[in-house]
């Protein structure tokens, strides 16, 4: 394993963000909002609790550390031209996205292999935060798009406050050619910032601009409009016509920032405005323009931005599932009571956590879930369950579970006659002319209200006509009410954000969890409670709030299938271990792929720009998915990289690219977990849920270990406790309908009970104990295979005598291993009992 993994119940990060800042947390701690009102940065215990949660946020009060990082970008020599007959005419940019919006740029030298800037440019910076500075060396062409001759990245991280230092980036180890610059770094004492951390992501200040325009006068011409920008707002430019209109811009607090108005038909008429002169909470008024006539009145004025943030910052459990678990518990103890004929009651210590884990399979794992779900119910286990995870089509099942807050409570025979209707009905109206403009209708209402419109969107509406006969106004939040006494399994349903373009799953996939209570990136410690999922965020505040979306429209992205590379769906239709050989062989170097001092990347010569081509048109997601980024704005802590909980879950090729990675992007892009690993797993080994057993429910028609195994394998490059899947070739080569996987040598790791999709004995058992008849032996028939099995992932219909021998088939494989199931309860009551005697005896 490459690095420790820390299974603590309390307040495992704390102390390292107090020794890796250097800054103390304060003691002001606020509840978690699950409905009203911002949400705390701070993710300690509610007022007035004596329970002690995860204090992974902090209120870093008025923080110092700004400097002023001084870049004087010198010279090159001996650069290579790009020019078929003269030398390169070059220019430097420069990027720093902590600083500045802006892309700085000096002047082009012409004609000169050899060229002379000696350009100074400042930034003012934060040394809390990750800072890395990319400069690249153009050759400017007046007819084709600039080549790029250098791209250089430097961690200022590495500059003392007072060190000036000289930096010579050579262009390679064959060629002679390099670029000077010099940094220099410069304390300040003017300002300080007020930052919230988690030790991964920092949220700054920010500031509300309120634009009120107002006509004073005739437009020039009739359509007269004018442009205002902030320039790294949220907002972007914003054009409007001359005329009575009002704007909000919400920008960084610590940039230089301008509001620059100009009239679109008349450039040369604008308007500069520094926005740090502007007095906070008193109205300014301008007028515009100001070489003629002015147009309109500009009334101005600068508020702070909301201190608190909107996205929870921290790596722990959220206030509301920590209560849940503590009424589900109740539940549990009273259920493995009954089951396992204790002669006492369990302390709250001694319940173990217990969780089903259902892969995706379309149709097929919809129909599948309910049926083990049954099973469970009927052999008095449901109760024992505290989580139920959900990929792609098992989510579909969930979803129309928690519609009714009692589900678990009641029989499954009436949800399982719907389940049959919508199964067997037949899909063609789905594509109704009807259907086709109601689809039109709401898809327009949602780009009204702010929504990015995508494909994907388009996707749930048809998956929703598919699955019901009429629209469900369910939505996620709604399902609080399924887990307001403990009543049922708290359900968690997973996605994969990738990039839109550049990279496969298997170089950039990051999980992403959905909850009742939550949405967020365990990677990361960011999550926003569930109803505002799809809202407008920036710096971690709330900046437009947009009504909840309705849970069809996340089932599409539960089993987004069309933001697909063609690399993924060449992965999707053939065998994976070559991609997992090759990203197990990237995993190996990871670590060492922090930022370093200096990063020196070589533009591609001609043949590799054919072979970036082919890269981009395999790797281009023509229908990606597009959700407002609810972590956007946000910056890095200097120390990230080395934070435990982000350390256990970077898996991409950017993770070192700080610069690169989700936080800078305007959209999630969310796609079906199927195209990297087909689980929803990753939940479940959170070290604060602390599960003892995973009932793994695997609805796979091709290798019956083999996405389990991936799992293991992921988990084993990721330092993550988990069993060591291995069957034996008799296994593999007959797989059974039940098989326990568990390592003694790791006490922190699961127990799995994995349940593959197999037809095993119920093709002779009608029931548990109950041989079939000669005349019940065709029902006993279940064709599973990968090939030409009616449950294969196209068909959306199923015959009615198909979902019937699917539904009695997952049934039994769990009724006919009660044995195992109790047992294996047994043993995680026993392991829970042996852990909280060694607690309590250190």
């Amino acid at each position: 394993m490459r690095r420790p993994w820390r299974r603590c119940p309390g307040s495992p990060w704390t102390p390292w963000l107090q020794t890796c800042s250097g800054i103390p947390v304060t003691a002001r701690h606020r509840p978690f909002t699950a409905r009203c009102g911002p949400v705390s940065c701070c993710t300690c215990q509610p007022c007035g609790s004596t329970t002690s949660s995860s204090p992974t946020a902090a209120l870093l009060a008025k923080v110092p550390g700004t400097c002023l990082l001084t870049v004087r970008v010198l010279q090159a020599n001996g650069l290579p031209s790009k020019d078929l007959v003269t030398s390169s005419d070059c220019y430097v940019t420069l990027d720093l996205p902590t600083a500045s919006s802006h892309t700085l740029q000096t002047r082009t030298v012409k004609n000169s292999r050899n060229p002379v800037w000696n350009q100074s440019f400042h930034f003012r910076i934060h040394r809390l935060l990750k800072n890395v500075v990319e400069l690249k060396v153009f050759d400017q062409d007046l007819i084709t798009k600039d080549d790029p001759v250098l791209s250089v990245l430097f961690d200022v991280g590495t500059l003392r406050a007072g060190e000036s230092r000289r930096q010579s980036f050579s262009l390679s180890t064959q060629e002679d050619g390099h670029l000077e610059v010099e940094f220099r770094l410069q304390s300040l004492t003017d300002r300080e910032e007020q930052l919230i951390s988690n030790g991964i992501l920092v949220a700054r200040e920010l500031f509300c601009l309120h634009v009120q325009l107002k006509k004073t006068g005739e437009p020039v011409g009739s359509e007269s409009r004018i442009q205002l920008v902030v320039a790294g707002s949220c907002e972007g430019p914003q054009d409007a016509s001359v005329g009575a209109s009002s704007f909000c811009f919400h920008y960084p607090a610590c940039w230089e920032q301008n509001l620059s108005v100009h009239l679109q038909d008349d450039p040369q008429e604008q308007l500069k405005v520094p926005l740090r002169t502007l007095p906070s909470s008193e109205l300014v008024r301008l007028v515009f323009p100001t070489s003629q006539e002015p147009l309109m009145r500009l009334e101005l004025k600068k508020e702070e931005g909301p201190k608190e943030l909107a996205v929870r910052l921290g790596c722990g459990l959220c206030p509301e599932e920590q209560a849940f678990l503590s009424r589900r518990k109740q539940v549990v103890a009273a259920a493995l009571k009954k089951v396992l004929q204790l002669d006492q009651d369990l302390q709250d210590d001694e319940i173990p956590v217990i969780a089903v884990m259902a892969t995706g399979g379309g149709i097929r794992a919809m129909t599948s879930l309910y049926g083990q779900l049954a099973g469970l119910r009927e052999l008095g286990l449901l109760d024992c369950i505290s989580y139920i995870t959900g990929a792609s089509g098992s989510t579909w099942a969930l979803a129309n579970l928690y519609e009714d807050p009692e589900w678990s409570q009641k029989d499954l025979t009436g949800p399982t006659e719907l389940l049959k209707t919508q199964v067997t009905k037949s899909k063609l109206g789905a594509l109704a002319p009807s259907q086709l403009w109601r689809y039109r209708q709401e898809l327009a209402e949602r780009a009204r209200l702010g929504h990015p419109t995508c494909f994907t969107n388009l996707w749930a509406l048809i998956n929703e006509a598919l699955l019901h006969d009429e629209p469900h106004e369910h939505k996620l939040s709604d399902q609080r009410e399924a887990l307001s006494r403990g009543q049922n399994p708290l359900p968690i349903y997973c996605a994969l954000n990738s990039k839109e373009r550049g990279l496969t799953t298997f170089e950039f996939g990051e999980w992403c969890e959905f909850s009742p209570y939550e949405v967020g990136f365990p990677k990361y410690g960011a999550f926003i409670p569930s109803e505002l999922f799809g809202s407008e965020f920036f710096m971690g505040r709330l900046v437009k709030q947009l009504p909840e979306s309705r849970i069809c429209f996340l089932e599409g992205i539960w089993s987004n299938l069309f933001a697909a590379s063609l690399q993924d769906s060449l992965y999707w239709a053939s065998e994976p271990t070559q991609f997992w050989d090759r990203w197990a062989q990237d995993q190996a170097s990871l670590d060492k792929e922090q930022v370093p001092h200096l990063k020196i990347a070589e533009p591609p010569a001609t043949g590799g720009r054919i072979a970036e081509f082919f890269t981009g048109l395999l790797t281009k997601r023509p229908l990606a998915q597009a959700t407002h980024n609810f972590m956007r704005g946000l910056h890095f802590h200097k120390d990230y990289f080395h934070h435990p909980h982000f350390s256990t879950w970077k898996a991409t090729k950017l993770d070192g690219l700080p610069n690169q990675l989700t936080p800078m992007e305007p959209h999630l892009c969310l796609l079906d977990v199927g195209y990297f690993i087909n689980t929803s797993c990753p939940p479940l080994l959170q070290p604060t849920r602390d599960v003892d057993l995973i009932l793994s429910l695997d609805y796979n028609l091709h290798g019956a270990f083999q996405q389990l195994q991936l799992v293991s394998r992921f988990c084993q490059e990721q330092g993550i406790p988990f069993p060591h899947i291995s069957p034996s070739p008799e296994e593999q080569r007959q797989p059974q309908e039940c098989h326990v996987f568990c390592d003694p040598t790791q006490p922190e790791a699961p127990t799995v009970l994995h349940f593959p999709l197999v037809n095993d004995s119920f093709q002779d058992y009608s029931a548990p104990g109950v041989p079939r008849t000669l005349e019940e032996k065709a029902a006993g028939k279940v064709n599973l295979s990968s090939s030409d099995s009616p449950y294969h992932y196209t068909k959306v219909t199923y015959s009615q005598e198909d979902v019937d021998k699917l539904l009695r088939l997952t049934h039994y494989n769990i009724c006919n291993n009660q044995e195992r199931l109790r047992e294996a309860l047994h043993q995680a009551v026993q392991r829970r009992k042996r852990r909280t005697q060694q607690h309590r005896s250190e």
